[in-house]
């Protein structure tokens, strides 16, 4: 593979103004594509062939009309007044026929209509359910404009008016100011790191090229299916912040083969053979366990998965070519000045100063007993929270914003559970009769707060029950309540019975979710044993990353739970409410922190391993390796922990949660699990840790470090690499 990758370094290098045009034609291509094909993203999650979700399209095709977005617009009486005194009916009546002439809208109720009342029993506190013949996450903003703009006028009658529901959710952002503070910090770390910055401006062009044709190739592909409204955003989360290290990779590798005496063209096929070996492996098993998601057998999670592994590809793409196209064109002023050949102090640096990381490793190699026992009772603590994680699909709305007013009004009016209504859906002869007998029953289940009379549909074949609960939509007692729900009506006779609404979606996903999670980190653990046995030729190595991994997933989660969860630290990470994490974030940041732990873990022992193979002694092998990958990888961790961390402030709910967990993640993996367990770890083990039987020597070689290139004398031939010497 090094040698493969080496030749297209150097391919790259000598085509390189082709290189870099086309791959600023395919960007704007995409940014074309993406402004004439784009489509509308969903935000809503559902499993297709569960109960909840096949009822709500049941519902949909018997009564029509209620499949679409809805949102419900609460009003409130002035303080010691009702809603049904002559002037405050007017203004109720008055805004109920204005909201049914707004640009998109089917029909809005009446709160005081006498056939369907919509107020609590003390009259001072009603809504009307505004349906749009838009499927939900698809009202357009004009339309949301034109509703939130007749809220506004109402309120001058006097009355309390706040508007709620799917209609009115706003589409997720990604560039706003929070992101930029993340993509400026990044490259702060790697002007740092480089010592230029105009050589940092470059690594993180080169990954905004890549993360920018990810997201537009994800918008056009709205436009021909339908994708989650997260999708985008988590592409781009993770494509800069890959893109971002693996251009770091290569780069660092590159100036080092510089210092070495390497020519430019030497030093960039090097550079992409060994470095890009150890980029490819990486990237693919990012994308493996992206795509692993598929296994989930939930389709939004797959499309997710797949999105943002194609969004990983284009980066490492962009590594292998890009990468060293701009190489190319710098030459040897990606070192600084003092470094570069000719300079009076080319050469000498290295040798200067032996660093801070270097009497680190020094130190957790001569404790390695301690410092890893150390590090594994740090870790699992941070953990504990995880044994108490709940997760749900309901997204708690903006603070202070208006849908947050409106649930707090209907749950003062109506109770908490009025904001979670559980539908119930009976089918078949008589339906409207058996749903009326099953009232009762129903009521007496614990946590029914109200059971709605029913409402048939109009031939009477089906009809509708409505279940008001005691307590909230994300509460345990909730999720009880839709199971006891579905016990008691599984022994329905000549009908056909079925749970529904938001709420039930929301606990049949979150159980799907949760049940798959076993499976697919079971999965993912396997994966990174055998990956990483064919990439050290070892079973220790492999055993020390993958329990690292596992402590890194539950550190992360942990301190997801008892921020998002418990409420420690909200104000730092400018949490709104606490609850329950959303459903897709535990089993995403398995998935992601998987790649990434494997990325550091690749990048670092795999120069331990060289140092080995090329006869040092295991604990030297050892701290020659850390010295010379650890800084890069740390550059690399403050990068990505910069890029997540950006997206936590002013995220949306869904991305909030999983960017705190994977910039966690990343602090754990890397200067807990990387710098400190995984030296101490194979200290311990010494020469132990690179046996690996005789049963297995016949797996193949991946050559992450590129030791076939030292094989191949450098020379080019008629324009051709052949191959290159390492320094």
């Amino acid at each position: 593979m090094a040698v493969l990758l080496s030749r297209i370094g150097a391919a790259s290098h000598r085509h390189r103004l082709p290189v870099v045009l086309v791959w600023l034609l395919v960007l704007v291509g995409g940014g074309v594509g993406a402004v004439t094909l784009a489509g509308e993203t969903s935000s809503s999650f559902s499993i297709p062939g569960q109960e909840s979700t096949t009822a709500l399209e049941r519902i949909g095709e018997e009564f029509g009309g209620v499949g679409g977005a809805s949102a419900r617009v609460v009003l409130q009486a002035p303080e010691g007044q009702t809603l049904a005194t002559p002037e405050n009916a007017a203004a109720v009546t008055g805004l109920a026929g204005e909201l049914a002439q707004l640009p998109g809208v089917v029909s809005a109720t009446d709160p005081l209509d006498p056939a369907a009342p919509a107020v609590n029993p003390e009259l001072t506190t009603g809504y009307s359910t505004v349906t749009y013949d838009a499927a939900p996450g698809e009202v357009t903003p004009e339309q949301q404009d034109a509703l939130l703009a007749a809220v506004d006028d109402a309120r001058g009658t006097g009355l309390t008016v706040e508007v709620g529901g799917e209609a009115v959710q706003e589409p997720p952002h990604v560039g706003g100011p929070a992101e930029a503070i993340g993509v400026v910090v990044a490259l702060l770390v790697l002007a740092v790191t480089y010592g230029a910055l105009a050589m940092a401006g470059l690594n993180l062009l080169t990954a905004l090229v890549g993360v920018g044709i990810g997201v537009l190739g994800i918008t056009i592909a709205t436009g021909f299916t339908e994708l989650s409204s997260t999708t985008p955003t988590l592409a781009a989360m993770l494509g800069l912040a890959v893109g971002i290290d693996y251009a770091l990779f290569i780069v660092t590798r590159f100036r080092q083969e510089l210092r070495g005496g390497a020519d430019v063209a030497t030093a960039v096929a090097v550079a992409t053979g060994t470095a890009g070996s150890a980029v490819v492996t990486a990237g693919l098993t990012v994308v493996i366990a992206l795509v692993g998601l598929a296994v989930v057998g939930i389709p939004f999670l797959t499309q997710m998965g797949v999105a943002a592994a194609a969004t990983i590809v284009v980066a490492v793409l962009v590594a292998l070519t890009l990468v060293p196209a701009v190489l190319g064109f710098l030459g040897v002023r990606a070192l600084p000045r003092r470094q570069r050949p000719g300079s009076a102090r080319h050469g000498a640096h290295e040798a200067a100063r032996p660093g801070f990381l270097a009497g680190w490793v020094a130190t957790v190699t001569r404790h390695r007993a301690v410092t890893l026992l150390l590090a594994v009772v740090a870790l699992g603590t941070v953990a504990v929270p995880f044994f108490s994680m709940q997760t749900t699909l309901v997204q708690a709305p903006p603070a202070d914003s208006t849908q947050e007013r409106a649930q707090e009004l209907l749950a003062d009016g109506f109770g908490e559970g009025f904001n979670g209504p559980i539908t119930v859906l009976i089918e078949g002869d008589g339906a409207p009769r058996t749903a009326a007998g099953l009232s009762g029953p129903v009521g007496e289940l614990d946590d029914v707060a109200l059971v709605t009379p029913p409402v048939p549909n109009a031939d009477g074949t089906a009809a509708l029950l409505t279940v008001i609960p005691e307590s909230g939509p994300t509460d345990p007692a909730t999720e009880q309540l839709v199971a006891d729900l579905r016990d008691l009506l599984a022994g329905t006779d000549g009908v056909q019975a079925s749970v529904t609404g938001q709420t039930a979606v929301s606990v049949d996903v979150a159980q799907s979710l949760d049940e798959a999670l076993p499976v697919y980190l079971a999965l993912v653990v396997g994966l990174a044993l055998v990956l990483l046995v064919l990439v050290f030729r070892s079973l220790l190595v492999p055993l020390v990353g993958v329990l690292g991994f596992v402590l890194t997933v539950g550190a992360a989660l942990g301190a997801t739970v008892a921020v998002f969860q418990w409420g420690w630290l909200a104000d730092v990470v400018n949490l709104d409410s606490t609850g329950p994490l959303i459903s897709l974030t535990p089993i995403l940041v398995i998935g992601i922190l998987f790649g990434l732990a494997m990325d550091y873990q690749i990048f670092l022992v795999s120069r331990m391993h060289e140092a080995h193979a090329h006869g040092t002694a295991p604990l030297e092998a050892i701290r020659t390796g850390f010295r010379q990958a650890a800084p890069v990888v740390v550059a690399a961790a403050l990068i990505m922990f910069s890029v997540f961390a950006g997206f936590v402030p002013a995220g949306e709910a869904t991305i909030k949660s999983i960017a705190f967990a994977l910039a966690a993640g990343i602090l754990f993996d890397a200067f807990v699990v990387r710098m400190v367990l995984v030296p101490a770890a194979l200290a311990l083990l010494g020469g132990r840790a690179w046996w690996l039987p005789r049963w297995l020597r016949w797996l193949p070689v991946l050559d992450v470090e590129g030791a076939a290139l030292e094989r191949t004398p450098a020379r080019e031939d008629s324009g051709e690499l052949v191959g290159a010497t390492r320094h």
